[in-house]
């Protein structure tokens, strides 16, 4: 089975099995396909069938280099899902992703305002106007609770006790 063809029917099974965005399927595509430049790249031209976990290591360490650790997390789960498929169809007995672990993805902190920027706020507020004590209880309950404005937007008057 050629690579092109196997991608084909892998986008197939993601659109009618699985109901995935045109867009998901793209990512799974590109994910797809990067594995497959990587190996004409280095010379082996190797079918997707014929994929093995070193080659897949390799593939992994060359991309290291170029993306970072949520792109990784991201192409190693869309290859392990193509693998997957192909053991579904019965066209492979293993997946040379199942012993592979994706890359811990480091997550940022929100940040925060400061106690002095939170006063500036306040101040700003224009006391003159009959949204003025709403608008000072909106932002210091965002930074009393430290809730994040979709929390706020979410709160209920039950919310309260």
């Amino acid at each position: 089975m050629k690579w092109n063809h196997a991608i084909s029917d892998f986008k197939n099974y993601l659109r009618i099995e699985r109901g995935l965005s045109d867009n998901s399927i793209s990512s799974y595509e590109n994910d797809i396909n990067k594995l497959n430049l990587f190996l004409n790249n280095s010379n082996k031209k190797i079918k997707p069938l014929d994929v093995t976990t070193e080659h897949i290591k390799e593939f992994i360490y060359h991309i290291s280099k170029e993306v970072k650790s949520n792109s990784q997390s991201r192409v190693i789960s869309g290859l392990r899902s193509f693998y997957e498929y192909l053991i579904f169809e019965k066209l492979v007995n293993y997946n040379p992703l199942s012993n592979i672990e994706s890359p811990r993805i480091q997550r940022k902190l929100p940040s925060t305002l400061s106690l002095s920027e939170i006063n500036i706020m306040i101040s700003n507020i224009d006391k003159t106007k009959k949204e003025s004590e709403r608008n000072t209880a909106i932002i210091e309950t965002l930074y009393g609770c430290g809730l994040r404005v979709s929390e706020l937007l979410n709160l209920k008057i039950s919310d309260l006790y």
